[in-house]
């Protein structure tokens, strides 16, 4: 009974504020109708919703006056519109589009609800696919699948069941470098944090979410790790809520389903058995991104050799100046050596030193 008593008078005291709010930005001569997702949002949020419903009005008045009936003067809005909605906000330098009728529709919308922004919407015309000009299939194919890689050579895996998801957060070769084991695990969280906001977001994950983070034995620690996740969700439109960690290191998230997950098969065919085989897309990113952790955190000063599939090492080595190994080379000003290997599988490497020691 207290807490209903509670949370009629928050309720009350939000309306009261939402209603102060408006009556300094509501257009005179207008009413408006509050939706329950206001809750929490800011007067300048409020305002810019209002001021492009506002402005959408105004030029279907507009229409109205030119218009020979039958003829429609206002549509719902498409949904490329209402992404751009959405999504749409000053940080935004470039919309790029490769389809003409979408990219006329995009650039009315652009024009109505930001005049300003107008020329930032472009057409294009490359004949190289606009997913591989802007890397947005090695994008999709890393953030879809069940591993996701993350910075320092931490990693994320996800899997999901039919009563909830799990999310593991994993060290990788990041714990080895550091001898504060309890830092070590609060840096690779803080890193994880960022990064499952972010999946909950493009997956559209919903219903109960448990995420097992690296143990942490200072309470200290676990605040920072659960204030931080707040913070990398506030800009999540789902509703959810977030449980402290638990002593093992287990924080659930509770978010709203809001449509069916987004859910996108990564996985190929394996073209040396019978099975499937993770994107060979994303092999180069985990390359790249175990090599820059072996050199930047790892003492050793000699020779470092990439063994890998026949196949692999020989996409990598292609050309001289495209190749690979000279931009290694340009940014750690160390020439890194490449090996087939035989007995490998395919998407299978290893770093070496130059006496065969694992790295």
């Amino acid at each position: 009974d207290r807490i209903s008593i509670s949370q009629k008078i928050e309720g009350k005291a939000e309306k009261e504020r939402l209603r102060k709010l408006l009556q300094g930005i509501k257009p005179k001569g207008f009413g408006v109708i509050v939706r329950t997702v206001a809750e929490g949002k800011k007067v300048a949020e409020l305002d810019k919703d209002l001021q492009g419903l506002f402005n959408r009005w105004v030029l279907m008045c507009r229409k109205i006056q030119k218009a020979v009936y039958p003829s429609k003067v206002m549509s719902e809005v498409s949904k490329t519109g209402a992404i751009l909605r959405d999504m749409f906000n000053d940080t935004f330098t470039g919309i790029h589009v490769d389809n003409e009728h979408l990219y006329e529709q995009i650039k009315k919308y652009v024009q109505e609800i930001a005049p300003e922004k107008e020329n930032i919407v472009k057409l294009y015309r490359s004949s190289v696919p606009i997913f591989e000009k802007f890397h947005i299939e090695r994008q999709i194919k890393t953030a879809f699948g069940r591993t996701v890689s993350m910075p320092k050579g931490a990693y994320l895996v996800i899997e999901h069941t039919e009563a909830l998801h799990v999310i593991d957060v994993n060290s990788g070769n990041h714990s080895n470098k550091n001898n504060d084991q309890e830092t070590t695990a609060l840096s690779v969280n803080l890193i994880a944090a960022t990064e499952i906001a972010r999946q909950l977001r493009l997956r559209d994950m919903g219903g109960i979410i448990v995420v097992d983070f690296i143990d942490m034995g200072n309470s200290e620690n676990r605040r920072i790790l659960f204030d931080h996740l707040r913070n990398e969700m506030a800009e999540d439109r789902a509703k959810h809520k977030i449980l402290p960690p638990s002593k093992f290191g287990l924080i659930q998230i509770t978010r709203q389903r809001v449509r069916q997950e987004l859910n996108i098969k990564t996985k190929e065919e394996n073209p040396s058995k019978e099975g499937e085989i993770e994107a060979p897309i994303v092999l180069v990113d985990k390359i790249n991104i175990e090599l820059e952790s072996i050199i930047k955190e790892d003492a050793y000063k000699g020779r470092i050799v990439l063994n890998a599939h026949p196949f692999i090492a020989a996409y990598l080595t292609k050309g001289l100046f495209s190749s690979i190994r000279f931009k290694w080379f340009l940014k750690y000003k160390r020439w890194i050596k490449i090996l087939p290997r035989d007995a490998y599988s395919y998407l299978e490497y290893r770093f070496k030193t130059s006496e065969g020691t694992p790295l």
